[in-house]
């Protein structure tokens, strides 16, 4: 964990957003006839692309999975930014990253300017140098094209760079353009989604990474 670079994932790395986008998925849903009361049941939509989520969910083709997360912005952007919570420890470990000198970064497959209203409203913008998302048109929502693009853009060297995420498509997109990748257990991704991935370093916690980049 020697890397100048760390990139972080934004939902179940740094905040937990689960109400605002179930509540938003739930929504969108609605509008299309489909009744979900279970909030819980759409946990699985946090971290993956939406298009591709809810082709792969719910069998629609392209036009209607367009429909849907169009919808789903109907509400996300006026609503849902803001049901989101900051983890515990957050704001710390940004801060004790940059007194180490170390140069932050946010990849993210939420559109970018989603992301950076986020990090804005919740105050913790001031710890990036940048933060990185997809486009609306869908363009960079894969993992391994968001970092390339990130990385040219940057000018950064790969072995000098580390990704955090909580998702296997945090993990792939790391290894796809050469980067270690820290897994965290505290977010959306089972202990068996990540392990499979075979992340550099793996914690179950935040205080538990924490203590690892203080202690190194």
């Amino acid at each position: 964990m020697h890397q100048q670079n760390i990139l972080f994932d934004l939902d179940g790395t740094l905040t937990d957003p689960r109400l605002g986008i179930t509540r938003s998925i739930q929504y969108a849903l609605a509008k299309l006839g489909i009744d979900e009361p279970d909030l819980a049941r759409l946990e699985h939509f946090i971290g993956p692309p939406l298009l591709q989520a809810f082709m792969h969910n719910y069998g629609f083709d392209e036009a209607k999975a367009w429909e849907a997360v169009n919808f789903y912005r109907e509400r996300f952007r006026v609503t849902g930014l803001y049901e989101n919570q900051v983890y515990a420890g957050v704001p710390q470990l940004l801060a004790a990253l940059g007194e180490q000198g170390r140069t932050l970064y946010i990849a993210t497959s939420k559109p970018w300017e989603y992301a950076r209203e986020i990090a804005r409203h919740f105050a913790f913008d001031r710890h990036f140098k940048v933060i990185y998302g997809s486009e609306f048109d869908g363009t960079r929502t894969n993992k391994v094209e968001l970092i390339r693009h990130l990385l040219d853009e940057e000018g950064l060297d790969p072995a000098h760079t580390l990704m955090i995420g909580d998702r296997k498509h945090d993990l792939i997109g790391a290894h796809s353009n050469g980067l270690q990748a820290i897994a965290v257990g505290y977010g959306f991704g089972s202990p068996e989604e990540l392990q499979a991935q075979a992340p550099a370093f793996h914690f179950a916690t935040l205080a538990e990474m924490h203590q690892a980049f203080v202690s190194r």
